[in-house]
């Protein structure tokens, strides 16, 4: 179809199953990529997979829990071996562990928001670096929160571990900028109704924010070859 940005990009998007995954993935197909959806759920990756098939688009799903940090690296050798190199890559998935006084979270509350906010999206980073500098144009983008800013008592667990990505993908931006053609920026996509934020302020009204599939411009303009970002925080 033409005007599609994305055409024949091979994009990976985590914690696709619902919620923002769930939008960017959708419209990067829409886009013209071939896209890699990522999520525990193997149930919600059907869903997704559906709707993007309906409208013509292609996508693969990959049933994976990113606490199996072992299990990341075992995918970037199956994906070098299927597509030989990764375009575009979205980290998205992510926990809220709970609200808290910073000194009484349980420790395994600390340890998954860590694990995957953090330690994942280290892990795909380690897992897809040289192949995503296989690609023409490799674009990574990953999901950070306004709470790095804001630091809003309770959510220590949540707000240290965006700060953890932000600081980690502005560093392998740095490192890779000026050297390939891989750009890595974050996007903070402000509030939108998504399960997380319903777990976070469970007696709020969702009806007043917006759905995800509002906000996915910014994902798309991220992807695209010809963006020159690096390295930034975009608010959607």
């Amino acid at each position: 179809m033409p005007g599609q940005r994305l055409d024949g990009r091979v994009a990976l998007v985590t914690g696709a199953s619902r919620g923002i995954g769930a939008a960017v993935a959708r419209r990067f197909a829409a886009e013209g990529a071939r896209v890699i959806l990522l999520a525990r759920t193997q149930g919600g990756l059907e869903e997704v997979d559906d709707a993007i098939r309906a409208a013509g688009g292609s996508a693969t799903l990959v049933t994976l829990d990113l606490r199996d940090l072992d299990a990341i690296d075992q995918m970037g050798y199956a994906l070098y071996q299927r597509f030989g190199r990764l375009d575009i890559l979205v980290g998205n998935a992510g926990v809220l562990g709970g609200l808290s006084p910073v000194g009484h979270y349980p420790p395994k509350d600390w340890d998954e928001v860590m694990t995957v906010n953090v330690t994942a999206n280290w892990r795909l980073i380690r897992s897809f670096d040289a192949l995503m500098r296989q690609s023409d144009a490799g674009r990574a983008i990953f999901v950070t929160s306004g709470v790095t800013r804001g630091l809003p008592p309770y959510w220590g667990a949540y707000a240290a571990s965006k700060a953890a990505l932000e600081a980690m993908a502005r560093t392998w931006g740095a490192e890779v900028g000026r050297t390939t053609a891989l750009k890595v920026n974050l996007v903070d996509p402000g509030v939108v109704r998504t399960r997380l934020r319903a777990q976070a302020f469970p007696g709020e009204d969702p009806r007043q924010h917006p759905e995800p599939d509002r906000i996915t411009q910014v994902f798309v303009d991220l992807a695209a070859p010809d963006c020159q970002k690096n390295g930034e925080i975009v608010r959607a």
